[in-house]
């Protein structure tokens, strides 16, 4: 009997990786520009920013992913009437003729895309060295101690997240698509009830929400909430409010609006010693000591 091997074709393969950053930026900040000969791709995980494009001035909102394709002048500036926003920005080398699709394209992502990315970025901070913050940096430096694979993992996944998008833009003009498996059903629906969850924790930051709280609230058992939460965001429920207060307290102080004490009284927290203690052991800094390099962010 012979075997034949087919080769498997490769529509979407990226080289190398150039820079992988998070940033958290401070009302005020501008980016002076850039121009280089390899993709990037801007995305707004939070609040709204300001970008320019060759000729092209864009506003982009949190949900919204920009392309910089190869040779594109860009600059990025955070408007003072806006909220300090939170951004992925990854660039990276491919040649693949396939990534004509994002010439000047401007995509705002689905949950399923949302979900890459946020995968990308925790391998991403498993493999690499920080700071991951800092814009003049485009050396990454190498976990020794990175999880078995990790920079396959990161390269399989924005391969995966390119695809998706190309895919989205052809079932959108009308081509055929795979028919959804009823598994696929249930877990949008799982996906869609802790999204309803997290707008709910979010509309509630000043107070101090329980487990028997939110469960009340959406009409589910403690058991099935946690496992929820567990499958969808590798999180606990309280643990994940923690989170978002912390998030939303790293947005106040970038704002500058409000002092440490207020900040800690908006957000429902107990005192401020409890406060800072919680923010930093999710940031690893105190709260004054954020506000003084989001300051020095600004500055720079």
């Amino acid at each position: 009997m012979e075997f034949v091997r087919t080769s498997l074709k490769e529509s979407i393969s990226i080289e190398k990786l150039i820079s992988f950053h998070y940033f958290e930026y401070a009302k005020g900040y501008e980016f002076d520009g850039e121009q280089h000969d390899f993709w990037e791709f801007l995305y707004v995980d939070k609040g709204e920013v300001d970008v320019q494009a060759d000729d092209r001035s864009l506003k982009l909102r949190q949900g919204n992913m920009i392309f910089h394709k190869p040779d594109e002048f860009h600059t990025v500036r955070v408007n003072q009437e806006h909220k300090p926003p939170n951004l992925i920005v990854i660039s990276f080398e491919c040649l693949s003729p396939a990534m004509d699709y994002f010439h000047n394209k401007v995509i705002a992502l689905k949950d399923r895309e949302r979900n890459l990315l946020s995968s990308i970025l925790q391998e991403g901070f498993q493999t690499f060295y920080p700071p991951f913050d800092n814009p003049a940096i485009h050396h990454l430096e190498r976990n020794p101690n990175a999880p078995f694979a990790s920079e396959q993992v990161i390269k399989s996944f924005l391969e995966i997240l390119l695809i998706n998008l190309i895919r989205d833009n052809e079932d959108n003009a009308g081509r055929q698509t795979t028919t959804k498996l009823s598994s696929a059903q249930k877990e949008k629906a799982e996906q869609q009830a802790v999204q309803q969850i997290i707008d709910y924790m979010k509309q509630h930051m000043s107070s101090s929400l329980s487990l028997d709280e939110i469960c009340r609230a959406f009409h589910l058992g403690k058991s099935r909430l946690k496992d929820m939460f567990q499958s969808q965001l590798g999180s606990g429920v309280v643990e994940y409010f923690k989170h978002l207060k912390v998030e939303e307290a790293k947005t106040l102080i970038r704002e500058q609006k409000y002092n440490v004490t207020e900040i800690s009284a908006i957000l429902g927290y107990g005192s401020i010693h409890y406060f800072s203690r919680e923010f930093k052991k999710m940031t690893g800094m105190s709260p004054s000591e954020y506000a003084k390099t989001a300051k020095a962010r600004i500055h720079s």
